[in-house]
């Protein structure tokens, strides 16, 4: 029995409870839910109905709580429902009704921990959006990882996702960009306002040598060139290391086409028709101070040139008018102060900030050797980045460590620890567990132990302390993936596969699968290879939602 099953048998008992007592059963949610003690002594799961609903239907509520019981008690697979406190209900399952949790997992194989708890919902997934003047940084990676697992979270729950990267290939920084690339090209120094590092020079001499002809052109075109060809390769190289790392997005979007499309100008008419536009000094200004901002904000310089914050407004618009209801923007650490004018800006559009627009801000990301910072990269000269962290400890580990922990903290990743092949590397940890799940099945096949046909499965034989630990944490796994995607946050995925881990570690010890020696194969053996496999399948599951392996062999 699912905690899903157990809350519809309490609803079930609440309605017969109601019926019998001439109660409102109006009064009764259209769905309920059981979670797990803190204290396993307390019961397999506990219910607060009875709280909830005593005042609505005027009976005190451990008088309903009492009422419950003696219904519920009565459903297949309850051994026994307690009263505690002022009206909480402890339940425990019988072993055939835990048990049975293992081959509804096996059965249902990747499927086990979708839900549709988000279903209905469209949402723009947009992250990393690293500009095109140099490799994604450490800072980036972080995005890439959580935003990718995210992306995955929200899918399994049911909610139509597209994901996105913002490609800004217009602006400052790209004039930059273009500069430091030329000055590489003829020898000389990187502009004071440029980039450094060698993989400018790699960047400049491709583009010479696709393009040889830029030798002979004056400053102007020349740097066009090296503006258009640079671009091209430095995004090739990003889209590349990230497909390396595992990520992919639905759309790769272009700054350069919001302008080219007339789409900034549309946003402005849009702004201007919601009456929040006014003009000063020559310039096109936003009244964002009416929804909460400091400060108003110019769209329009009055040289004519457009701001960043009018290619926000445009970018903003144009998810919006995709069928986008919710846009979700992962920044980092140093944009924590776009929050306030980017949720003023969705309500000068009209719409309802806390609804239609969420931004997460990523902290800082620190790669410690020897427990000091690495401070830059070979290649980048200033950064550490992508390529050095799948470097220093591979894809897998990176992808857990960052997603590992709350976004909104700072991390340090220690190289000597994710690379370590011993318990204390959560990674690691994890996927030993895969492996082990795995030769067990193997070691199993060679003896003559396969779990059956399921109709010969015995789920009350599960009966050990060991085994009904482990039955929990394998049935807490869809509530864990629909939290992690409701609460933006990845790490609560990555806590439960290690506390599923020790889980199973305690079961191994205690339980033993296969016959020994001679031994008869038994129901009871069977019973335990289809746990087993129910943990193979959840640990493969919830790593496949993280972006991280479930190796088979370690």
């Amino acid at each position: 029995m699912t905690p899903a099953e157990l809350a519809e048998v309490v609803l079930t008992a609440a309605h017969a409870v109601f019926a019998d007592r001439g109660l409102d059963r109006s009064a009764l949610p259209p769905q309920t839910a059981v979670e797990r003690p803190r204290n396993p002594d307390h019961g397999d799961y506990a219910s607060t109905l009875a709280l909830q609903l005593s005042k609505k239907v005027g009976v005190p509520p451990r008088e309903l709580a009492t009422a419950l019981a003696e219904q519920l008690g009565r459903a297949p697979g309850v051994k026994s429902v307690e009263i505690a406190g002022p009206g909480f209900l402890n339940i425990r399952l019988d072993a055939a009704a835990a048990g049975q949790l293992a081959k509804v997992i096996v059965e249902a194989g990747p499927e086990y921990g979708r839900s549709d708890a988000l279903a209905g919902q469209k949402i723009n997934l947009e992250f990393v959006s690293a500009n095109p003047t140099g490799p994604v940084h450490i800072g980036g990676v972080r995005w890439a990882a959580v935003g990718d697992a995210l992306s995955r979270l929200l899918r399994a729950t049911g909610a139509e996702v597209g994901t996105e990267y913002y490609f800004n290939d217009a602006g400052s920084q790209i004039d930059r960009f273009a500069r430091s690339l030329l000055a590489a090209a003829r020898g000389e120094p990187a502009p004071e306002d440029g980039y450094g590092g060698a993989y400018i020079a790699e960047i400049a001499s491709e583009v010479v040598r696709r393009r040889p002809e830029v030798r002979d052109l004056a400053d102007a075109e020349a740097q066009e060139v090296f503006r258009v060809e640079g671009v091209e390769l430095m995004f090739a190289e990003i889209r590349s290391s990230l497909r390396d790392f595992g990520v992919e997005f639905d759309t790769y979007f272009n700054e350069k086409d919001l302008h080219e499309r007339g789409e900034l100008d549309q946003a402005l008419e849009r702004l201007r028709g919601q009456g929040h536009l006014y003009e000063s000094e020559g310039a096109t200004w936003l009244r964002t101070t009416d929804f909460g901002d400091d400060k108003d904000r110019v769209l329009r310089k009055s040289n004519g040139e457009w701001t960043y914050f009018a290619a926000d407004c445009a970018y903003y618009l144009d998810k919006r008018e995709r069928g986008f209801e919710r846009v979700v923007i992962m920044l980092g650490a140093d944009h924590h102060g776009y929050i306030g004018r980017m949720k003023a800006m969705a309500a000068c559009f009209g719409d309802d900030p806390d609804r239609n627009l969420e931004i997460l801000i990523g902290q800082l990301v620190n790669l410690l050797r020897d427990g000091a910072p690495v401070r830059m990269s070979k290649r980048a000269g200033t950064v550490v980045t992508l390529e050095d962290l799948v470097d220093a400890i591979g894809v897998d580990a990176a992808r857990y460590a960052l997603a590992r922990y709350s976004s909104d903290s700072p991390i340090d990743i220690d190289v000597e620890l994710w690379t370590r092949a011993t318990r204390d590397n959560p990674v690691y940890y994890v996927q030993y567990v895969a492996a082990r799940t795995a030769s067990v099945g193997r070691n199993a096949a060679e003896v003559g132990l396969t779990r059956g046909e399921a109709a010969d499965f015995r789920p009350e034989l599960l009966a050990h302390e060991k085994e009904n630990e482990l039955l929990k944490e394998l049935a807490a796994f869809p509530s864990v993936v629909a939290a992690a995607a409701e609460l933006r946050a990845p790490h609560r995925l990555s806590h439960y596969l290690e506390d599923l881990a020790q889980a199973y570690h305690r079961f191994y010890d205690n339980c033993r699968i296969l016959p020994r020696g001679d031994e008869e194969v038994t129901d009871l053996h069977r019973a335990r290879l289809w746990l087993n496999d129910a943990t193979r399948v959840v640990i493969a599951n919830g790593l496949r939602l993280l972006g991280v392996s479930a190796p088979e062999r370690m």
